[in-house]
């Protein structure tokens, strides 16, 4: 009976095993079929142009919201059902942060819909389409990952596999989308400034896709396009971001689920200031660099230099801050002795490959300024700026990976840091005698080593006199040996306490330091400020058209690690 149960578990798994397979093949081909149109698109391919790629992204959004609307109205006819959770799934500030960058991305829908009405003599209907399907698309999507991040499907689960791989791989095909429209045009600005920094020999060629028709209202239609591209980093952080959360949705179906209680673990203020302050000025000097930057790169050849140079210069200072800070992290974890979660959890396991995964575009970029640098013939002067800004940019990730990964992995303590007391009163021979001093709580739950250690009142009695003088002289000598081993073992257990105390005070510091960092150098890429694109000195080295290929390929990947990275801190520090 045992082993014909076993079977036919074991013969139930391979169904589901299957689905997944095929829905996986599924969703990859899907993706690479935009993409082949998506490149096509962008080397101005025969017969490809761009209302046939927005009309197969609108279709494939149209797909998702049906099968979007069919779950929601199944899962309100089953609402009274008990379901299964994944609680580290969707948290709260995931979905807070996925918000705002929708609401950012419903702003720049509205401005490709006026900028489609200005130009609506020669744009395809499609380009007015796209931008409401879009709008839709991203305000169901984001109440249904608000409401349904966490589940475990249990029901349908083939079906599931299907809609929600499509989901995954659409978010993708938007967010790749998304990253060649803004590279395009930050690739129009580039070519420009080379001129500007000496470099007349490489071939300037603009890859201009602007309508072929004059605007109905001149002041609009230059805010729609220049706001529009504005807005796109955070668009683009939106898809990667759902693409991500749907992605540990698809992972969870069918999947069983370890019922326990987990830890709340909210965001607090207290005890990271020094952490934040220092955060906040980098964040407060990098905003003012940018700004300085790219109103100075292209005005001149001088000008543009300096730009550079006070980039690298404080690129430098927060990347060496940066490593100081991991470093110290990683040695106060070799100091503990905690062991590690290695329990199963996709959506870890995700954090952690996104962050390998991730950081391998920036390593590109750097290591392969390092070897422009050894292997140009002309070295201008912010060349030697450069090589350690590359050489920093590979250590500083690869210390905060080993801290990010370390921490998410680590268990978390199950005992509060405040020490409860308790008042222990005896009572001998009908009086009560004197308060003991505080007893501490029994710290990380675990019960007194000996009974006799316990007091009276803990067991639900009182003490009362069970002997006579001289045994009542030897439990007051008992007594006060007790005292003596609760006070020794109480001042033990305080210092202890203190000192951990102030390992985690420190490691929530670094860790808000740290997220403020991710996010100040967030910025620079996503907003145009980019020296691998404006240098020169790899162009010159690789051929101007592979090292844009490299940049244009490895720079979201760079951008998104940013973002990744400083969601993942603000979740270590709520851990910690």
């Amino acid at each position: 009976m045992e082993q014909a149960a076993g079977c036919s578990a074991v013969g139930g798994s391979y169904p589901q095993k299957n689905a997944e397979i095929l829905s996986s093949q599924y969703g990859i081909n899907l993706f690479l079929a935009g993409l082949l149109l998506t490149f096509a698109w962008a080397v101005h391919a025969v017969g490809i142009s761009k209302s046939h790629l927005l009309s197969y992204l609108i279709t494939l959004m149209l797909i998702q919201l049906l099968w979007m609307l069919w779950y929601l109205c199944r899962s309100c006819t089953q609402r009274r059902l008990i379901r299964d959770k994944d609680t580290h799934a969707g948290a709260r500030w995931l979905k807070c942060g996925i918000t705002l960058f929708a609401v950012i991305t419903l702003i720049l829908d509205s401005f490709k819909i006026g900028y489609y009405i200005d130009f609506s003599n020669c744009l395809s209907p499609t380009e007015g389409i796209f931008p409401v399907t879009h709008a839709v698309h991203t305000i169901l999507q984001v109440y249904f990952l608000w409401c349904h991040a966490k589940d475990v499907i249990q029901s349908f689960k083939t079906l599931e596999r299907f809609g929600v791989i499509h989901s995954v791989f659409t978010n993708l095909l938007l967010w790749t989308n998304g990253v060649l429209t803004e590279s395009k045009h930050q690739l129009n600005e580039h070519k420009e400034r080379l001129i500007t920094l000496g470099f007349g020999n490489i071939t300037i060629v603009l890859d201009d896709h602007a309508p072929q028709c004059n605007c109905t209202t001149t002041t609009l239609c230059s805010i729609f396009s220049q706001g529009i591209y504005y807005l796109y980093p955070f668009n683009i952080e939106y898809h990667i971001l759902a693409s991500t959360m749907l992605y540990v949705l698809w992972k969870n179906i069918g999947r069983k689920v370890e019922h326990h209680q987990q830890n709340k673990t909210p965001f607090k203020f207290h005890g990271i200031t020094v952490g934040m302050i220092f955060g906040l000025i980098v964040l407060t000097s990098t905003i003012a660099i940018v700004v300085v930057y790219l109103i100075q790169i292209g005005g001149s050849k001088i000008k543009s230099e300096l730009a550079l140079i006070m980039f690298y210069l404080h690129a430098i200072f927060v990347l060496a801050l940066m490593c100081t800070a991991g470093i110290v992290a990683l040695l106060i974890y070799r100091l503990e002795d905690r062991s590690l979660d290695n329990s199963k959890n996709p959506a870890r396991k995700l954090d952690a490959e996104l962050l390998v995964g991730t950081a391998a575009g920036s390593w590109l970029l750097s290591w392969g300024s390092i070897l422009a640098i050894i292997c140009a013939q002309g070295h201008p002067k912010y060349t030697w700026y450069n090589l350690p800004y590359s050489v920093l940019v590979i250590i500083e990730k690869y210390i905060q990976n080993l801290f990010i990964i370390e921490s998410i992995h680590r268990e978390q303590e199950k005992a509060n840091d405040d020490i409860k007391t308790l008042r222990i009163v005896t009572i001998s021979r009908g009086s009560t005698l004197s308060l003991t001093p505080l007893y501490k709580e029994i710290y990380n739950g675990r019960a007194a080593r000996d009974s006799d250690n316990v007091p009276c009142l803990l067991k639900g009695s009182i003490c009362g006199r069970e002997n006579d003088g001289a045994g009542v002289a030897k439990e007051e000598t008992s007594q006060d040996n007790s005292l003596v081993m609760h006070s020794a073992s109480d001042f033990s257990l305080y210092s202890r306490n203190s000192v951990t105390n102030n390992k985690r005070r420190i490691l929530k510091n670094i860790a808000a330091f740290l997220f403020l960092c991710n996010l100040s150098l967030w910025i620079p890429p996503a907003f145009g400020c980019r020296p691998e694109y404006d240098n020169g000195l790899e162009e010159i080295v690789f051929g101007f058209e592979p090292w844009i290929i490299v940049v244009n390929l490895a720079m979201p990947f760079s951008i998104f690690y940013r973002m990744h990275s400083a969601a993942s801190l603000f979740e270590v520090n709520c851990k910690t």
